[in-house]
């Protein structure tokens, strides 16, 4: 990989600073939801009664909230660094498959947030509907079953590639530059 500037260091670490953030809380994210669920069945653990469905269905706001912010800073400081750096995806592969891996998960991420923002904008109200909030988090598991546990394993195979770029054409030196 070639020698990158300030400008294009500043961008790789809010890169990576956003896109660890978001997996966080993403990944904190999915544990919180899935506790309140026994199995796959989506029927609500005993624990769960009329009562207190609004105080956990208001607790999922804040990594909600910090998902969606951390995702856009994510996608727009990652293409922004590969356009900056300029580095070449044919010589480095393992930026290739990186940027291809955020590329796919992307329209599919982009349509869990829009159900992510019918969501915030309905628990914004003060008396919110309990059942419909309730729904959509169920519809956010059954659109995309596996996709967020396969989501994570991708972009935990990204620190793989990031930490060991392989796949990296080297260039060999010329007899006129030894």
């Amino acid at each position: 990989m070639k020698k990158l500037k300030t400008f294009q260091r500043i961008i790789l670490f809010f890169v990576v600073i956003s896109g660890t953030l978001w997996l966080g809380s993403y990944l904190t994210r999915l544990v919180i939801s899935y506790q309140i669920f026994h199995g796959t069945d989506f029927t609500l653990r005993d624990y769960v009664n009329d009562q207190n469905i609004e105080g956990i269905l208001l607790s999922f706001k804040p990594a909600i909230i910090s998902t969606m912010i951390l995702y856009t800073i994510f996608i727009l400081t990652f293409f922004s660094f590969i356009i900056t750096s300029k580095l070449s995806l044919k010589e480095n592969g393992w930026l290739f498959i990186i940027t291809i891996i955020i590329v796919i998960t992307l329209p599919f991420e982009f349509y869990l947030l829009t159900i992510d923002y019918k969501m915030l904008s309905m628990m914004s109200i003060a008396d919110f509907n309990k059942k419909e909030v309730l729904g959509m988090v169920i519809k956010r598991f059954q659109v995309f079953s596996s996709f967020p546990v396969i989501e994570i394993f991708c972009y935990a195979a990204v620190v793989f590639f990031v930490l060991f770029q392989p796949l990296t054409v080297k260039k060999e030196l010329s007899e006129n530059e030894n």
